[in-house]
């Protein structure tokens, strides 16, 4: 006696699932930025230009530039320098932004004064 397989029929063009085009996608290429911010206590890196490391220090303010470098649109890594020395490399990945997000103290400082209140008339 034969063995029984299963066997599975073909589907005619009458019974197939009309196919669905994919939704075009939007490329959006990410470039390489840098960003501006004060050395905060903790910080353990070293500077990409110098090698010294970037150390927090109570009276100075010192800050960093912190930079995202991304090699064909896809993130490969961070990239820390002084920003004296980020500077002296020529500005590698742009200019270095600070926004008031990333600084809340300078945000408070740049605030426009509110508008003077007009006396009471007498």
């Amino acid at each position: 006696m034969a063995t029984k397989t299963a066997t599975k029929t073909r589907a005619t063009s009458s019974q197939s699932t009309p196919r669905r085009s994919k939704p075009a996608k939007t490329a959006q290429r990410w470039t390489s930025r840098a960003v501006l911010r004060s050395i905060e206590a903790g910080s353990s890196v070293s500077c990409m230009t110098c090698g010294e490391p970037i150390k927090f220090k109570a009276k100075i303010r010192a800050q960093q530039v912190i930079c995202n470098v991304y090699v064909k649109g896809a993130w490969n890594r961070v990239e820390h320098f002084h920003a004296d020395c980020y500077t002296t490399a020529g500005d590698p990945h742009g200019a270095a932004e600070e926004s008031a997000a990333t600084n809340p103290r300078r945000a408070a400082a740049n605030a426009p004064a509110a508008p003077p209140v007009p006396a009471p008339a007498a």
